[in-house]
């Protein structure tokens, strides 16, 4: 149990929790104090959330009910270190979804934003990126025309579809095809990520990076699955084009081995995945020491996102933020949505304000949360296959 504070009245403990389904693959988790004070959490692995809710019932249950919500530290602690058997993405995106309620009620009780009981802000604003789609063949170049013409300096696009082990010379020229007509469309004051996505082998993702860099990418994103991420320096010798990671990786110990190895110049972590805003100030952390920028991975919802942006603020080596509006994934709801005010999230000239509300910073309209949780969920990933039937990467 949780060392706790003697002084801490009843009406201050965590009295009860709502996890909530919703459009388009989100969990949203709701914390209340036995005093009314709420705090908003977004555990999931997307694709698996009722694998998460299960976790986040389980933390809950056996341990925080009960408990004083301020010692966000312990908690942590307990969360992680309190099982034998720890870290992965179902554990980690619990006690994410979590660790960010538990936040956002202590900034509530303090009347001030996260990132003030952090340190305080680093910046007042922080660049956002817009995906632009490129997995499959597309009119990327007019989207990324539309974006950049909406006020977005920096997009994202997808480097390729399923590639073979070793693919031929057409599958590598069409990527190079779709970012040469993306970057002839936006010129060279955009910045254009190119995500790999895990589905390039080590010797495609040599060939690729080498091919693609001629195009100035912001960075390369996930080149290889995390498995494989011996092989980043051997990809990362074969281009000057930065080498960006860290979405599917949850904790400081992930992130140790590639800051030792130094082949990496921008991580990614994810607020929902990598243990939540506690966990992921702290791998920022260890990341400046590295000289290592840090762009929090988001095609998530309002709460990740202002959680993602609470960590911005006062990480000096935050360089740019994901996030998710009108991203293909969004189809059926969109992350503005489920905000009482979506003008937090205004994006002007490709940067948004970081939110200076109490907590997260944001105000989730509950009505429309409860709305959207009547609705069946049932989001997956697509299942790919090449043309011999075996399983390709998404």
């Amino acid at each position: 149990m949780s060392s706790g504070n003697a002084e801490t009245t009843g009406s201050s403990r965590i009295a009860d929790y709502e996890l909530f389904e919703v459009p388009p693959r989100w969990l949203v988790l709701r914390l209340e104090t036995a005093d009314g004070v709420v705090g908003w959490g977004e555990p999931i692995v997307e694709g698996r959330a009722h694998t998460v809710r299960a976790a986040v019932e389980e933390l809950l249950e056996s341990y925080l009910l009960g408990e004083d919500p301020a010692d966000i530290e312990d908690h942590w602690q307990t969360m992680y270190r309190g099982g034998f058997y720890r870290g992965g993405p179902v554990l980690m995106s619990a006690i994410a979804g979590i660790d960010q309620a538990l936040w956002d009620i202590k900034g509530k009780r303090f009347g001030a934003p996260i990132h003030e009981l952090l340190g305080g802000k680093a910046r007042d604003r922080i660049r956002v990126y817009q995906w632009i789609g490129g997995d499959r063949p597309s009119e990327v170049a007019d989207e990324a025309r539309q974006k950049v013409e909406s006020g977005f300096s920096a997009l994202k696009m997808n480097a390729t579809s399923e590639l073979q082990r070793v693919d031929d010379p057409a599958s590598v020229a069409a990527a190079v095809d779709r970012l040469a007509e993306v970057r002839e469309a936006v010129g060279p004051d955009v910045d254009v990520g190119v995500d790999f996505h895990g589905r390039v082998t080590k010797p495609m993702a040599k060939r690729l990076a080498a091919a693609l860099e001629p195009y100035e990418p912001m960075f390369v994103e996930e080149p290889v699955l995390p498995e494989h991420n011996d092989a980043l320096g051997t990809i990362a010798a074969h281009t000057t084009t930065p080498i960006a990671t860290g979405e599917r990786m949850y904790s400081r110990w992930d992130f140790k081995e590639i800051f030792e190895d130094g082949s990496v110049d921008v991580i990614q972590p994810d607020l929902s995945h990598a243990g939540g805003i506690t966990e992921v100030k702290k791998i920022a952390a260890m990341a400046e020491a590295y000289d290592v920028a840090v762009a929090p991975h988001c095609p998530l919802g309002p709460i990740a996102l202002a959680s993602c942006l609470q960590v911005d603020a006062c990480s000096p080596n935050a360089l740019i933020q994901e996030q998710s509006l009108n991203i293909h994934y969004n189809e059926t709801s969109d992350v503005l949505d489920y905000l009482a005010d979506p003008s937090v999230f205004d994006y002007e000239e490709g940067f948004v304000q970081i939110p200076d509300g109490p907590g997260l910073g944001i105000d989730v309209n509950e009505a429309y949360v409860r709305e959207q949780a009547e609705k069946t969920v049932d989001w997956h990933n697509p299942v790919w296959r090449h043309e011999d039937g075996s399983v390709a990467e998404w």
